[in-house]
């Protein structure tokens, strides 16, 4: 027997979920009717062609429209959008924002993300509106630790809104239902004997009173299971601790990683308590009978995103429709125009033969025949053969020009012309023909729009339980934008070394071990969605445009051969990238300071300084006034090499990327003057004439 507060929140639930249908009914009609037409190729009324077939004419289905849906769906497979996290208030840290993003990307790399976007995409452009969900389970089966995942929802029928949403993202849902009809015996095998989570058994005798006023919950062979979503603003007391983040208070007494902090003083309550408004979100499993399960959400929106298709709201009540809603008319008198134009061109062997009375006496039956098979000869009777009357043409070629015209309709209709679709034209230049396949995609530009806004929804969801699920002290998986993974450690109180994808320890430029601290439970974040090829499509786009620079600047080539080679697409590109690294003039000055061939300048200039020194030690021991003169003279030579070597590095460092040959004149010229005024200091010196 079922107690008072099941019935109660199943009352609920089924006012809910019958509101949604109601409001939902139109959207769905269309959308299935769409998705039947464009797909299925039902494109002829049932009546129609029962006639047609009973007339033995033709009903051709010449189905173009797939051919529009897949250049607006794989245009977002090429130019998918991605989730970008930046850093917002002061607790926040850039370096933490890169580890969100390459947790981010390996949550959409490990529950096949990709599939998800694009079936809801497909979804939106066939019917007008597509979902995908967030989804929350256990890594592996023997861990207690929790891993987000983003899951397809492949029947785009099974969910239903809140009708009081006008948000473009779902970002205001306040209700919502995922249903899935199963056969009676397997809700039996189920949940036959189980307790719900209020403590009532679950029925699962369906003749029974429960069952009695089931409705559209129940037919002859399923029972329809739903998951009921709802969330409700709520008051939560939060406080501010030493590390400069604000918690829940009901978070701090149960997150067990916050308790530790909280209990070795790692962090401390900092000021009084304040109630801020929030949102609760609970998920529940009911059927027509029963609240099977009830548990709360940790997040504050609900994980289930829609992308929605061309939207028109009137009078307050929003319309869905498919990218070949408006085209179906034109693409039914296609089929009818076509069909027309084959009928009367296949009719030509079939006009009958004329002459007079008595010429098919002979031969009867293949006369009778004549129209049907191919005989290798005929007989008739009379002077004059029997002559077939010839085919007036100029129906089919009415037929085929009321097909043409019925084509360019929906062209026209949905925006995408011949030259989106890899046709010819008239443009020769590449450019040109760019801007006409671009014309295309402005038009349909909208659904890819839609696709973005539903990704930006699902990175803010992403954003809200990140610090929630990944709380404690643990080791994560990120990818970089490459996809190259890493690990690291989250949630530490002490920095400690990341590792890289070889498991050593990663290094900064100077060599150093990188140690961070990662505290994804602090400081708030926000996030921007770019739409772009993929990183595999830039890197061959820029392999292209590194090769055309190269082309265009053979001198280019030492410098940046080896991240040419790098994006190079064939098996030993990586191999030949590090050589070429390994040989690169920039690279060697980074390491080394100079280039060879500045150093081996300064290293002359040294040597002959060092040289001049020498010869002016040796002078120190004679303290006669022309000795000293002779020293003062040398230490002024010494003096103005000096700073002719400064200025020969000077010019170096600055013209380092070029050849340095106005280096190497300085040098040679620097060298020379030194030598003169050697020579001048020793004519100078009598002691050293002498």
């Amino acid at each position: 027997m079922a107690s008072d507060k099941t019935k109660d929140l199943l009352t609920e639930g089924r006012d809910a979920f019958e509101r949604c249908q109601d409001a939902e009914q139109d959207n769905r009609t269309t959308a299935l009717d769409d998705i039947r037409f464009s797909r299925l190729e039902e494109q002829w009324p049932d009546s129609i062609i029962k006639q047609r077939n009973t007339e033995q004419r033709p009903s051709l289905t010449i189905n173009k429209m797939p051919a529009f849906i897949r250049q607006v769906v794989n245009d977002s497979r090429q130019n998918r959008p991605s989730i970008k996290v930046h850093p917002v208030d002061s607790n926040a840290d850039p370096k933490t924002a890169e580890v969100i993003n390459g947790l981010i990307r390996n949550i959409e790399y490990t529950s096949n993300a990709d599939v998800a976007y694009d079936t809801a995409i497909e979804a939106s452009v066939s019917g007008g509106f597509g979902y995908w969900r967030i989804g929350l389970d256990y890594a592996y089966d023997d861990s207690f630790e929790l891993d987000l995942s983003i899951d397809r929802i492949a029947n785009q029928f099974a969910v239903y809104g809140d009708p009081d949403s006008m948000s473009a993202d779902s970002a205001d849902w306040n209700v919502a239902f995922v249903v899935e009809p199963i056969r009676k015996d397997d809700y039996k095998a189920r949940y036959n004997g189980k307790k719900t989570s209020l403590g009532d058994e679950v029925c699962t005798d369906f003749e029974s009173d429960a069952w009695s006023n089931a409705g559209t919950w129940l037919d002859d062979e399923t029972v329809m299971l739903a998951e009921w979503w709802s969330r409700k603003e709520v008051d939560r007391e939060i406080v501010k601790c030493s590390n400069g983040a604000v918690y829940g208070v009901e978070e701090l007494e149960t997150n067990p990683f916050l308790s530790a902090l909280l209990a070795t003083n790692a962090i401390q309550v900092v000021g009084k308590p304040r109630v801020a408004r929030s949102h609760k979100v609970t998920q529940r499993i009911m059927s027509g009978a029963d609240i099977i399960e009830e548990k709360e959400w940790l997040g504050r929106y609900i994980p289930i995103v829609p992308v929605y298709g061309d939207e028109i709201v009137v009078e307050g009540k929003r319309y869905f429709r498919s990218l070949i809603h408006s085209a179906k008319d034109a693409q039914r008198m296609f089929n009818y125009w076509r069909s027309t134009s084959t009928e009367l061109v296949a009719l030509a062997p079939r006009v009958p033969f004329i002459g007079p009375k008595g010429a098919f006496t002979t031969d009867a039956d293949r006369w009778a025949t004549a129209n049907t098979v191919s005989h290798s000869y005929l007989e008739y009777d009379g002077m004059q053969p029997p002559q077939r009357q010839p085919l007036d043409v100029g129906p089919a070629a009415g037929a085929l020009q009321e097909a043409l015209n019925a084509s360019d309709d929906m062209k026209a209709i949905i925006g995408i012309y011949d030259a989106s679709l890899g046709a010819r034209s008239n443009e020769t230049s590449g450019k040109a023909i760019m801007a006409r396949q671009r014309e295309g995609d402005v038009a349909t530009f909208h659904f890819i729009d839609n696709l973005s806004r539903a990704i930006r929804h699902t990175g803010r969801i992403l954003i809200d339980l990140i610090p929630k699920v990944y709380s404690e002290e643990r080791i994560i998986r990120v990818l970089g934008e490459d996809g190259v993974p890493k690990t690291r450690r989250i949630n530490t109180s002490e920095p400690v070394p990341q590792m890289g994808p070889d498991g050593q320890p990663e290094q900064d430029k100077e060599g150093n071990p990188i140690a961070e601290v990662y505290n994804l439970t602090a400081g708030k974040y926000d996030l921007t969605v770019t739409s772009g090829p993929s990183f595999t499509t830039r890197r061959e786009e820029a392999a292209f445009q590194m090769t055309e620079f190269v082309r265009a600047f053979p001198a280019a080539a030492p410098v940046i051969g080896d991240l040419l080679a790098k994006n190079l697409d064939w098996p030993g590109a990586d191999e030949i990238g590090e050589r070429l690294k390994s040989i690169n003039p920039a690279l060697q000055q980074q390491s080394q300071g100079l280039p060879p061939e500045v150093q081996q300048m300064i290293e002359q200039g040294q040597q002959a300084i060092q040289q001049l020194q020498q010869e002016v030690e040796s002078l120190k021991a004679d303290k006669s006034i022309d000795q000293f003169n002779a020293e003062t003279d040398r230490m002024r030579v010494v003096g103005d090499l000096e700073n002719d070597r400064a200025k020969i590095k000077m010019d170096a460092e600055t013209k380092v990327a070029g050849h340095m040959i106005t280096a190497k004149q300085r040098s040679d010229q620097a060298q020379l003057n030194a030598h003169q005024r050697a020579s001048l200091a020793s004519q100078n010196n009598p002691t050293r004439q002498g």
